[in-house]
């Protein structure tokens, strides 16, 4: 009896550890959304001159810092066959290794990443997914439309196999789901765990349209307050697309890069 109670403390030991081995580390924001187009240039004018970023120039892409977390990355050299413009999308992590460790437990294929803060791996429906750990960087004071990503939407085929990646290891959870009328589903918000930030699954059956695509596959800046935000884009290039109420009941504006990618502006709150 007293061997039987011996293996049976010492399994519940390494059942505790192993456990404790394979908790997830925090998932505090959305670090980074990268994206493609076919000149830097045009990319310089619209998420500089435009939307207001200071730019990091480097060869072959350019880096607009939002805030002291969160940037946006943009690529040159999109081939004009080539439809999807996103190249990835990125979580800040509270601990890089532990993270690295968690999802191989969890049967994830984990590649390198960019640099040895990051690794990559590949969601249910191919996009790149990375995951960085690094200091966050010094607060800007910008003449930027925002200072928020708010969420990022991608192209989900199916929801429930993209939630055995996204909730059921990741953590998500779903906040609100909407479409064009009561009775269609074409968007979920899924909440990062430990934050405020989301994610939009943008339900879009493949072979999705360079035209879906740039819209699905896009990036929600929140604005406190949509008409300051129109009156500064009026001011810096005269002609902007009206404003209007979304099924959400907030403000939102749309916005497109010369190659087509969908900048959305979101006020936080429902219409007043």
């Amino acid at each position: 009896m007293k061997q039987l109670f011996l293996c049976l403390l010492m399994g519940f030991a390494a059942g505790k550890a192993g456990a404790q081995q394979v908790q997830r580390p925090e998932i505090t924001g959305i670090a980074y959304v990268e994206i493609q187009v076919s000149h830097l240039d045009s990319a310089v004018k619209f998420y500089g001159d435009y939307l207001g970023y200071p730019l990091q120039r480097a060869a072959h892409r350019v880096t607009a810092q939002v805030n002291a977390r969160q940037w946006i990355h943009v690529k040159d050299g999109l081939p004009p066959s080539q439809d999807d413009r996103l190249l990835g999308l990125a979580f800040q992590t509270a601990d890089i290794s532990a993270m690295k460790a968690y999802l191989t437990r969890k049967g994830i294929d984990v590649q390198p990443g960019p640099d040895q803060s990051a690794i990559a791996v590949k969601d249910p429906d191919g996009h790149r997914i990375l995951f960085v750990q690094f200091p966050a960087g010094k607060p800007v004071s910008t003449p930027a439309i925002s200072d928020r990503i708010l969420h990022a939407g991608i192209t989900i085929a199916d929801p429930v196999r993209a939630d055995s990646f996204y909730a059921a290891i990741l953590g998500f959870s779903e906040t609100w789901r909407g479409g064009a009328t009561d009775s269609v589903t074409s968007w979920i918000n899924m909440r990062l765990p430990e934050s405020t930030d989301y994610i939009e699954y943008m339900l879009v059956k493949p072979p999705a349209s360079r035209r879906q695509l740039g819209s699905a596959h896009h990036i929600a800046l929140m604005v406190p307050d949509m008409q300051k935000a129109v009156d500064a884009l009026r001011f810096r290039a005269g002609n902007v697309p009206s404003p209007r109420i979304g099924r959400n009941n907030r403000w939102l504006l749309n916005l497109f890069d010369a190659d087509g990618t969908r900048v959305e502006l979101m006020e936080p709150f429902t219409a007043r």
